[in-house]
């Protein structure tokens, strides 16, 4: 007799739903899914819409309680922000997952599909899946409001410079526009002897200061005013103010050195000519092609000025040049400049070609004039000269004539540059009528200029079309490789006009 063992089944029983009857597996609610959702709802106190501040100006959103975070859309920092909003109901559940729903971006509108489970009846867990909208508002944000309101501000820098050309600040703005540095402002504002910048912090004040220190040779003082206290708390509001001197310098100009400071600079001339201001002052001296570079604090210590304004410049002819092969330099002569050639000119003023005078003088242009050129100088021979280092100065050593540049046509120039450069948006009182002439020069400057081209950024401007980089008459241009391309932010990569992500 043999003895049959039957096969247990362990497959878990069946029982009916106690609402609706239908046959599940046992939970400890012994209600199916479909009723139990119908009874309770862990969703409940989430709210499913809830506004969020956006500012269009900044493209920041708000979160609580002061702050303003920028976020791109469907970013986990964004959502970081949407789940802090509806914090407290989501500390009652547990949350399983949370992500973007697609929308519109223009639509003003961020869906959250968010997953959650709860503890109900009996022990059941329950989970659920909905989805949250947020309607975006817009708002504008503190900072901005001031930038619109342009009349709250804690700091402001005074730049100024007494000059009547305006090279040194042309500089300067398209260095500001390189790197930035007018983001911050709240507003710019031009007067007849430099720029005033607006600031909601002393903090962006101080920066900007520091730039301008490492970038010009200047001097600043610094000064607050107490506008409020509370002596409770002990908190005080102030409004600070920079106020940045730049030597009184510019491109072009001819200057005169103290006795002590031209020998300091390797016995060179004083009479010089500045051919450059960057982070220092750059000289040249044209009888000998000796450089030296003069920084701020050796300027304040040693001050000179200008002899002559360039309203003085005059034209002359070149009647006979020849370059000076063998120099005899002194001792302790300085660092002789390699781009310049050192030539002996008979030079004729254009206004008195009916006469037989000429001028004899020493050059740092000789690798740019031949007979029959234009060039533009200072006759100093013919001109008062109110300075007390010239005062003091043997008339011997004092040159008759100290030539600056060569000339060329302006009006074909203008006509054949293809670039452009961005400007600052200021606002302008008083302004002077040749501001127009003086930025042209600034134009000219940067076409003969390569060092200082190197800090600015020039665009192409595609409303001119591109020519060879030297004219008919040997005129310097900016070469096609130094330009950039204007990137418009209105224009998608198809050139077509690109929709706002929050209009």
């Amino acid at each position: 007799m043999e003895y049959m063992a039957e096969s247990v089944d362990r497959s878990p029983g069946h029982i009916l739903c106690c609402e609706c009857g239908v046959p599940i597996s046992p939970n400890p609610a012994n209600v199916c899914v479909a009723c139990l959702r119908s009874k309770v709802d862990i969703s409940q106190g989430v709210p499913k819409q809830v506004s969020i501040s956006f500012c269009k100006q900044c493209q920041r959103y708000f979160q609580p309680p002061a702050s303003w975070v920028q976020c791109a859309l469907e970013s986990r920092e964004l959502l970081a922000l949407c789940l802090k909003k509806i914090k407290a109901p989501l500390s009652k559940v547990r949350l399983v997952d949370a992500g973007f729903v697609w929308t519109e971006p223009h639509s003003k509108r961020l869906k959250v599909k968010l997953t959650i489970q709860k503890e109900v009846m009996n022990g059941a867990i329950l989970q659920q899946v909905f989805v949250v909208d947020y309607v975006v508002q817009s708002q504008m944000c503190g900072d901005c409001h001031r930038v619109e309101a342009k009349d709250f501000w804690k700091a402001v820098i005074q730049v100024r410079q007494k000059t009547l050309h305006k090279k040194t600040f042309y500089y300067l703005e398209q260095l500001i526009l390189k790197y930035g540095m007018h983001q911050n402002t709240l507003r710019i504002k031009e007067i007849h002897d430099g720029l005033d910048f607006y600031y909601s912090s002393k903090q962006h004040a101080q920066k900007m200061v520091e730039f301008l220190q490492g970038t010009v040779p200047c001097r600043c003082k610094a000064s607050q005013r107490l506008i409020s206290q509370d002596i409770h708390s002990n908190t005080y509001n102030y409004k600070s103010t920079f106020s940045v001197e730049i030597v009184p310098i510019c491109k072009d100009n001819v200057v005169c050195l103290s006795p002590k400071l031209a020998q300091s600079l390797g016995n060179m001339n004083q009479i010089c000519i500045c051919i450059r201001v960057t982070s220092a002052i750059h000289l040249i001296d044209p009888n000998t092609l000796q450089v030296a570079d003069i920084d701020g604090n050796t300027f304040w210590s040693h001050p000179f000025n200008s002899l002559c304004h360039p309203k003085q410049l005059e034209e002359f002819i070149v009647m006979e040049c020849s370059i000076v092969r063998d120099l005899k330099r002194s001792a302790g002569a300085g660092v002789i400049s390699k781009k310049h050639t050192l030539g002996e000119v008979w030079i004729q003023k254009t206004s008195e070609m009916n006469t037989d005078k000429q001028y004899f003088c020493r050059t740092h242009l000789g690798h740019l004039l031949n007979p029959g050129d234009l060039v533009l100088g200072f006759d100093l021979a013919n001109c008062n000269l109110n300075d007390e280092h010239v005062n003091k100065m043997n008339s011997d050593r004092v040159p008759d004539v100290v030539l600056i540049k060569k000339s060329y046509d302006r009006t074909k120039r203008q006509r054949r540059r293809n670039w452009k450069l961005k400007e600052l948006a200021r606002d302008r009182e008083d302004m002077d009528t040749d501001d127009e002439r003086q930025y042209q020069d600034f134009l000219e400057d940067l076409e003969e200029d390569e060092a200082i081209r190197k800090n600015v950024n020039i665009y192409r401007d595609p409303t001119i079309p591109v020519e060879s980089d030297t004219d008919d008459e040997g005129a310097p241009r900016v070469s096609l490789a130094e330009m950039l391309e204007d990137l418009h932010i209105s224009q998608d990569a198809t050139g077509e006009e690109g929709a706002s992500m929050m209009s």
